[in-house]
């Protein structure tokens, strides 16, 4: 497939609600990419960017996750979140900001409330804190909880404090829509670090009563590897190590079929969540030829097939240089084999996507494109860019579609997630924004018919055209 250098944006102008909790402020934020800042395959083109903007460039800043609520968008950040407006993808805005720094940023979002991971120590929970990097003194990490029904004007109104904090964490409801559970992964453990020392073979579960969620609270610490999981094998990039497993890095969930696929470091995981309060893990598969570090998963539309992806390098390292294997960096597709408790993950290829490239390149957070009758999914790949692949053919994997942004284009982290969102992908960059791609290719406008009310990554239902 040809590619073509894409002009540069008229300069972008997005009214920005800069709100510091205490009081909020209008800004101007414009953006102009330059030329060639970034190429395309021949059915993609970039249709709009909103640059990040102070506050949340400055106080250790940098574009994270995304989740996703009618006609919005909120932008995870080191520093806290955005709030964009994306009812005319083709001119998204800023709604407002939160400073409230505290990496790495992870979001959901379910109904009027946001979900916000803070992974590293600060000095208590409130926004105004400082970083606390003595494990041994007084801190706070874990789960921020905000208020979003008026998008301009978010209010923090609860936190809660889990074991090494939250590095990221998964949004599970109840099957009666009375509570949300959020899976807490973390890892990292330390014996110099007061509440977060080994053996951290385990996860926090997080109850949230949607009618009071001000009661939120650490319900359970479910210990996931009583074996300890993966020893791991030291070295680098270069020498194929594999990190051992201390938690677990991400984890899905597709609560219609009670099942949810972790990433955790040196294992790839199926639990059964029929029980929210115990999940049980039904098998595990390694693959320490290739696999260094077990980072996300993504389910196909009917949780017959999931895709592993691995963090070669822990998302500051080239991986798709030529010196290294195809098969190493790559994302990993397996089949699910069996049912309930019987399931198995059967390997069946890597995809890694097929451009080489010296800056940092690595695989990471993607989600499914719902397309009747294929497997289709969209990626980021951190300087590598956004792909769009096809694993359909579990065996054959195929891209189908990319953006890659060049070097020209300033930052040093490229995109860290890329999400399907009613007609159009929507991809962090670390440092250049949100960016809004559009893909017109037969294999998946198809997919342009399905609207979601909500979206989060890591919470993942069976789609259908129509309104879901």
């Amino acid at each position: 497939m040809g590619s073509k250098k894409l002009r540069p944006l008229s300069r972008l102008t997005a009214v920005t609600a800069a709100l510091f909790l205490l009081g909020a402020t209008a800004a101007q934020a414009e953006g102009d990419l330059g030329e060639g800042a970034f190429e395309t395959s021949d059915n993609v083109r970039l249709i709009a960017n909103v640059p990040h903007t102070a506050p949340l460039t400055d106080n250790g800043g940098r574009g994270s996750d995304l989740a996703f609520t009618g006609n919005y968008v909120i932008g995870g950040n080191y520093a806290g979140f955005t709030i964009y407006d994306i009812a005319n993808p083709h001119r998204p805005r800023m709604v407002s900001q939160v400073l409230c720094p505290g990496s790495q940023g992870d979001v959901t979002v379910q109904g009027d409330l946001l979900f916000y991971s803070v992974d590293s120590r600060r000095s208590d929970d409130s926004c105004a804190s400082t970083a606390q990097n003595d494990g041994s003194k007084p801190y706070w990490e874990g789960i921020r909880i905000f208020d979003i029904s008026d998008k301009a004007n978010p209010r923090y109104i609860k936190s809660v404090e889990t074991d090494c904090g939250s590095h990221t964490h998964t949004l599970v409801p109840d099957k009666e829509g009375k509570n949300a559970y959020l899976y807490i992964s973390s890892y990292g453990p330390s014996p110099s670090i007061a509440r977060c020392k080994p053996p951290h073979d385990k996860i926090s579960i997080v109850k949230v009563p949607l009618a009071d969620p001000t009661a939120a609270a650490v319900i359970a610490t479910p210990v996931l590897f009583p074996d300890g999981g993966n020893p791991g094998k030291p070295g680098d990039v270069d020498s194929g190590y594999v990190r051992e497993t201390s938690g677990c890095h991400d984890i899905t969930a597709f609560p219609e079929k009670d099942i949810a696929a972790g990433a955790c470091m040196g294992d790839g995981v199926l639990f059964d969540i029929t029980d929210r309060e115990r999940p049980r893990v039904i098998t595990q598969v390694r693959d320490d030829a290739n696999f260094a570090f077990w980072h996300s998963a993504t389910f196909n539309n009917d949780a017959t097939k999931v895709v592993f992806t691995d963090e070669l390098g822990g998302g500051g390292a080239a991986t798709c240089r030529p010196d290294i294997a195809a098969t190493r960096g790559a994302d990993g597709v397996y089949d699910i084999t069996g049912s309930g408790t019987s399931a198995t993950l059967q390997f069946r290829s890597y995809f890694k996507i097929p451009r080489h490239d010296t800056e940092i390149c690595v695989a990471h957070n993607g989600s499914l494109i719902p397309v009747k009758g294929r497997d289709v999914m969209v990626q980021s790949w951190y300087k590598g860019g956004v792909s769009v692949w096809d694993f359909t053919d579990s065996a054959n994997p195929v891209e189908i579609g990319h953006f890659n942004p060049l070097p020209e284009r300033k930052g040093p982290s490229g995109t860290w997630s890329a999400y399907w969102y009613n007609g159009y992908i929507y991809s962090m960059d670390g440092q250049q924004g949100l960016d809004v791609i559009e893909i017109n290719d037969p294999r998946v406008n198809q997919a342009r018919s399905v609207h979601q009310k909500v979206f989060n990554a890591q919470t993942q239902y069976t789609v259908r055209p129509g309104r879901n």
